[in-house]
């Protein structure tokens, strides 16, 4: 759980920012959009096959024949 400690002196909108910033680094709002709604685990491993499927894809689509890789 992302917490801060605001210093007497502090400007708000500093801590503000900077937890944020921490809630963005932990990656807090993205688990939230994740978990919004229930997902079957067949629908989370089709995702995931496909996800692997386009980075394939896209790997084939970079090491073209005919170049010399280095």
């Amino acid at each position: 759980m992302a917490h801060i400690i605001v210093d007497d002196n502090e400007v708000l909108e500093k801590a503000i920012k900077r937890f944020k910033r921490m809630v963005e680094k932990e990656g807090i709002i993205r688990e939230f959009k994740k978990r919004e709604y229930y997902e079957k685990p067949s629908t989370i491993l089709n995702r995931k096959k496909k996800s692997i499927a386009r980075k394939l894809m896209k790997r084939t689509r970079r090491g073209r024949p005919g170049r010399t890789e280095y």
